[in-house]
């Protein structure tokens, strides 16, 4: 238990910093997964819809350093990925065969 009146203000600090990351992350995982579900129903326009929203949600979270910055990069491009080869078709039958 924290002691020095420092302490236990960075105790505050922290679980206030936890809760909100917290939420970030899980607004940014319900984006990735409509994204997905987008992608497995085969709807490019609205994957393609769901990948803007789900870009500037990582881009607004890896600024306030919730996520690193390379690992919302590092997403981006696998989401991108993934509705690049639904647009094109060959990446899915190609996945699946």
């Amino acid at each position: 238990m924290a002691h020095s009146l420092s302490a236990k203000k960075r105790v505050r600090q922290n679980l206030k910093r936890n809760a909100r990351n917290r939420a970030r992350k899980e607004v940014l995982k319900g984006q990735i997964k409509a994204f997905t579900t987008a992608i497995t129903a085969g709807d490019a326009k609205k994957a393609a819809a769901e990948l803007t929203k789900v870009v500037q949600k990582l881009d607004r979270t890896a600024a306030k350093n919730t996520i690193h910055k390379n690992t919302a990069a590092r997403k981006r491009s696998r989401l991108t990925r993934k509705l690049n080869a639904l647009k094109t078709g060959a990446g899915t039958k190609a996945a699946t065969a």
